[in-house]
C-alpha cells in the first residue's frame, strides 16, 4: 500500500500551542458533524496525525507485484523504488509474505530521502537457468540505505552443474546481493541460499554495517564467496553465519577499516584476504581486525593469499589483527599466508610484490586436519615482516602435535605458542 504526503499535510506540519489546541477544537468539531461532512475521516485523520518528516511506505504488491514466485515482479519492484527514492522524507519499499520472481534488479540513487530501506518478509526468487549478469539485485549510489530481513534464493544450481561438468562456456554467474558506491548503509536479518556466484558484495562503499545475516550454499558450489569487500572502507560485518563453497568472508584490493566479529564459517574456505596482485595495478589493504570467528571442517581458517607476480604497483596487507579464534572439525590450514597463490596453474611463478607487515595472530585455538597447522610461505624479494605469534594453541585433530613451517617471514612470538614458531 502506498501511504504518501498530502498538500494538507504540508500546511500543518508546524505549529504552535494556540494553533493546536485551535486544530483540536476543529478535530473534536468535524468528528461531531462526521456523518453530514463531505470530507472522509480517515483522510482528516491523516491529515492530523502525519507530518512532513514522517517515513512513507511503498507495498510492492501495490505496484502490481505477484507473491507467486512464477510472474516476473522486476517492474513493480523498479516502481516502488522509483517512488521511495524521489520521496523526500525516509521511505520504505515493503516486501510482504511470499514469493516474488525477481529478474535482473538495478536499484540506483542518488535518492532524495537520506534514509531509504527495503524491509522483505517474503522471498525473491532469482529467474530459473543462469542469469546472464554479474549482479543480480544492486543498489547504486545510495546514502543512509537498510536492507532489512527476507530471503534471496539465488538458484544457483544450474549454473554450478554446468562448470561442474568442465565443458566450458558457463557463464561466470550472477552475484545475490551488491551494494556499489554508496554509504551509510546497513543490511541485516538476511537469508542469501544458493547464489550463483557471490552471495554478498560491498564495493567502493563507506561505512556499511552487515550484521545477523545468514548464508547457504553447499560446500562443493564454486566461487560461492560469502561476503566479499572491496575498496571499501569502514566496514563492519557482525554476527554471519555462512556455509558456503569459497570463502566465507573475502576482502579485495583497496579495503582499509574492516572489522569482521563473531562469525561462524563451515563448510566453505575460511577468512581471506586476498587473492592480490593479479593484476599489475592494484591498491593495498589495511586495518583489517577479524575477531571471534569459529571455523568448523573449513578448506582454511586465517589465510593472506598473493598471487606470484611481480609487475604489481601499489598492492599491500599492513596492520591486520587475528584474534579469539577457535578451529575444529578438521580445519586443514587453520592459519596460512600464500604468496604463491595460483589456483589455475597459469602463473608466472615469480617472487610476488606484495609487500605483508604487521599481522598479528593472538588466541588462536583448535585443532588441524593437516600436520602443518601454521604456515607463512612469504615472497622473496619482499619478505613477510612484523609477524606476530601470542597464545596459539593448535594440535593435530586427535590432540597429537602440529607443526609450523616459515618460508621468508621475520616476526615474534609470545605467552604460550603450540606448534612451536618458526620466525
Amino acid at each position: 500500500m502506498l501511504y504518501y504526503k498530502s498538500p494538507t499535510m504540508q500546511k500543518t506540519a508546524l505549529f504552535s500551542m494556540a494553533e493546536h489546541k485551535s486544530l483540536s477544537k476543529l478535530f473534536e468539531s468535524t468528528m461531531a458533524r462526521a456523518n453530514a461532512s463531505s470530507l472522509s475521516l480517515a483522510f482528516l485523520l491523516s491529515c492530523y496525525v502525519l507530518s512532513p518528516g514522517a517515513a512513507v511506505h511503498y507495498d510492492v504488491a501495490g505496484f502490481g507485484a505477484r507473491p507467486d514466485g512464477r510472474t516476473d515482479s522486476s517492474a513493480a519492484f523498479a516502481d516502488a523504488w522509483s517512488a521511495a527514492c524521489r520521496s523526500p522524507a525516509p521511505a520504505t519499499v515493503y516486501v510482504p509474505r511470499g514469493e516474488f520472481l525477481l529478474g535482473h534488479a538495478s536499484f540506483a540513487g542518488p535518492c532524495r530521502s537520506s534514509r531509504v530501506t527495503v524491509r522483505i518478509d517474503g522471498t525473491l526468487v532469482a529467474p530459473s537457468g543462469y542469469t546472464g549478469r554479474d549482479a543480480w539485485i544492486a543498489f547504486d549510489r545510495v546514502e543512509g540505505l537498510t536492507v532489512s530481513g527476507g530471503t534471496l534464493d539465488g538458484r544457483g544450481a544450474a549454473l554450478w552443474a554446468c562448470k561442474a561438468a568442465g565443458h566450458g562456456g558457463c557463464p561466470s554467474g550472477a552475484t545475490s546481493l551488491t551494494v556499489l558506491n554508496s554509504r551509510d548503509v546497513v543490511v541485516r536479518g538476511l537469508l542469501s541460499v544458493h547464489s550463483e556466484l557471490y552471495h554478498v558484495v560491498i564495493d567502493g562503499c563507506e561505512r556499511v554495517t552487515v550484521q545477523d545475516v545468514r548464508i547457504v550454499a553447499p560446500g562443493n558450489s564454486p566461487n560461492t564467496d560469502g561476503i566479499h569487500v572491496q575498496a571499501s572502507s569502514g566496514v563492519t560485518v557482525t554476527r554471519a553465519r555462512i556455509q558456503t563453497g569459497d570463502d566465507c568472508v573475502s576482502v579485495g584490493p583497496g579495503t582499509a577499516n574492516l572489522r569482521v566479529e563473531h562469525i561462524s564459517c563451515g563448510p566453505g574456505h575460511g577468512i581471506s584476504i586476498g587473492s592480490l596482485g593479479k593484476e599489475s595495478e592494484e591498491a593495498g589493504v589495511e586495518n583489517v581486525t577479524v575477531s571471534g570467528a569459529a571455523f568448523v571442517g573449513t578448506e582454511n581458517g586465517l589465510r593472506i593469499k598473493t598471487w606470484g607476480r611481480a609487475a604489481v604497483e601499489g598492492a599491500y596487507v599492513r596492520g591486520v589483527v587475528f584474534e579469539h579464534v577457535t578451529m575444529r572439525g578438521g580445519v586443514r590450514n587453520p592459519i596460512v599466508i600464500d604468496q604463491n597463490y595460483c589456483p589455475n596453474h597459469k602463473c608466472p611463478h615469480q617472487s610476488s610484490a606484495v609487500k605483508i607487515s604487521d599481522v598479528r595472530y593472538t588466541d588462536i585455538r583448535g585443532s588441524s586436519a593437516s600436520q602443518v597447522a601454521v604456515r607463512f610461505d612469504c615472497s622473496a624479494t619482499n619478505p613477510c615482516s612484523g609477524i606476530g605469534l601470542q597464545d596459539i594453541r593448535l594440535t593435530l585433530d586427535g590432540g597429537k602435535p602440529a607443526e609450523a613451517t616459515c618460508q621468508h617471514a621475520d616476526g615474534t612470538a609470545s605467552g604460550y605458542v603450540e606448534p612451536p614458531s618458526c620466525l
